[in-house]
């Protein structure tokens, strides 16, 4: 606690705690492979082309500028300052540069954004089921087509008016960005037609993804009160189970669809698990607005007493809510090798569901009692093992008797 007329140190934000895990990530590495990483990194978040060697350079030079600056202040800059210094006197930013790209990014969005949603426009989607589609197939992963009308649009047109029709579908968009994953794309792609792109998603989740955002949507348009039963309908398909071409997934999210509007549009069943206990980080985040993961609604439904708590009284679904977005896009390392090691007490191990800038979802076998705040090692694909600091954050009972553990890192 800083005493009396010191200035507060500020808190590292998580962007600054995400660089310091790749810096003990990178540490580890051999020269040859670090600087392939390095090349790619600058040439993302700089725009510049170097060769691995000057990679390896430029990073050297930023540890230690890091190092002198916060030796001169007597406190710890981030790196993200350091390696705008570094790069900056070796004359790779140049803000007439920056300006221009600035105006090149802004003509972008522009083109590529529908102007009455603010969501992508059919040419983006297009171009971006293309290259998802390639990747999901160069990976072996599974990506999912939506595609959703508006039931009855016309109809709200005709009785209201087009000023009505226009907010109809505006709050259709606003539903669609709030449910959906940071890694997940939403386009207009008609006039009452919207598709989704959802990578690393197989049917049961798009489908429920698609109950939830039907359910949150008739539940924002009930301040319009319209008299017209106004709906969202959608027709799922699912690379690779429903084929490989985008043709063919579009024609078979196009049926999908068409049977959908034509029959009692049934929930179907749903897979659940139950909450184990609420942490106090837990509670600050929980707000009354649905959560924006893919699970779906779930009417309230008594649960089992725990031992040492009354059990909640709700049934929640495997994805944790969350009172908004998520802000750091998640990374699924289902079916990968991924675990954590804790390194108190008996050093018990966990698999690695999950992954983000913010933290990390854990999978126990048995409900063991954690600490609010622990140290373990994450082993995960192409990284070497990195030491983090968690802070449990929620843990969830899932199918098969297995536990749930989101944690955050602790900076």
């Amino acid at each position: 606690m800083p005493q009396l007329g010191e200035a507060p140190q500020p808190q590292p934000s998580s962007d600054d705690s995400f660089f310091d895990l790749l810096v003990e990530a990178l540490d580890g590495l051999d020269d040859a492979v670090r600087g392939q990483f390095l090349r790619q990194f600058f040439r993302t978040v700089a725009q510049i082309e170097i060769s691995e060697e000057q990679a390896n350079l430029f990073w050297s030079r930023i540890l230690e500028r890091r190092g002198d600056v916060a030796d001169s202040l007597g406190r710890k800059i981030s790196l993200k300052t350091a390696m705008l210094d570094v790069l900056a006197s070796a004359n790779y930013l140049r803000v007439p540069v920056m300006i221009e790209y600035e105006e090149l990014k802004k003509l972008q969005v522009n083109a590529a954004t529908d102007a009455l949603t603010g969501l992508h426009n059919r040419r983006l989607f297009d171009e971006y089921f293309d290259k998802e589609l390639n990747r999901a197939k160069r990976y072996g992963q599974q990506l999912a087509i939506v595609i959703l009308d508006l039931h009855k649009l016309k109809e709200v047109n005709d009785r209201y008016g087009h000023l009505q029709g226009d907010q109809v579908l505006q709050i259709a968009a606003a539903t669609l960005r709030r449910t959906m994953r940071n890694s997940d794309f939403a386009f207009r792609i008609g006039g009452d037609e919207f598709a989704l792109l959802l990578p690393q998603t197989d049917s049961e989740q798009a489908v429920t993804l698609c109950r939830r955002v039907r359910t949150q949507y008739e539940s924002e348009l009930k301040p319009l009160h319209l008299e017209i039963g106004v709906t969202l309908d959608f027709g799922v398909a699912v690379h690779p189970q429903d084929g490989d071409q985008k043709s063919a997934l579009m024609g078979l999210a196009d049926k999908k669809l068409y049977e959908l509007k034509h029959s009692g549009r049934g929930p179907g069943p749903v897979s659940r698990v139950i909450p184990l206990e609420t942490h106090p980080a837990r509670e600050r985040e929980a707000a009354p607005q649905p959560p924006p993961a893919h699970p779906a609604q779930a009417p309230p439904r008594a649960a089992a007493p725990a031992a040492s708590a009354p059990a909640p009284s709700v049934m929640q679904q495997p994805q944790p809510t969350y009172g908004e977005a998520r802000k750091w896009e998640r990374v699924s390392l289902a079916g990968t090798k991924a675990h954590a090691i804790l390194t108190e007490g008996n050093q018990k191990s966990a698999k690695v569901i999950d992954l983000s800038y913010g933290g990390v979802a854990l999978q126990f076998e048995r409900p063991d009692d954690l600490p609010a705040q622990f140290n373990a090692v994450l082993n995960v694909p192409i990284l070497p093992p990195v030491r983090v600091v968690l802070r449990k954050a929620y843990a969830a009972r899932t199918e098969g008797g297995r536990v749930r553990v989101g944690c955050a890192f602790v900076s």
